[in-house]
């Protein structure tokens, strides 16, 4: 069973760093892609930065500099290192794996599975 478990969430201020973990269970995590997504209030969920089934790293241009996705295949988690927060990054981050194959990882709609959550809050 896929099973994806988020941690590292909290209330930062600008400029400050956080790092997002996901424990992954039921598959292996370098098998498939996987990526962090993130929802504000009132807006549409989008992709942050993922990793392909074939090692590519992706980042939506909004965090390129400033994020960075890693995985500990020994761990079967991945990680996200927030770094230089905005409060304009303040939203739920969510953990999401593509198991089908057949969808960019930074498309949330190609995603089958995801965790509950965590949430970000960048005070300014």
């Amino acid at each position: 069973q896929v099973q994806l478990v988020e941690s590292g969430g909290g209330l930062v201020q600008a400029g400050g760093s956080l790092r997002l973990s996901c424990a992954a269970s039921g598959f292996t995590l370098d098998y498939y892609g996987i990526g962090w997504f993130r929802q504000a209030p009132g807006k549409e969920r989008e992709g942050v930065s993922c990793i392909s089934s074939d090692g590519y790293t992706y980042y939506a241009d909004s965090v390129k500099g400033r994020f960075s996705i890693s995985r500990d295949n020994a761990k079967n988690t991945l990680y996200l290192q927030m770094n230089t927060l905005k409060p304009e990054d303040t939203a739920v981050y969510y953990c999401a794996t593509d198991q089908d194959g057949g969808s960019w990882c930074l498309d949330y709609r190609g995603m089958d599975y995801w965790g509950k959550g965590t949430l970000v809050t960048v005070s300014s």
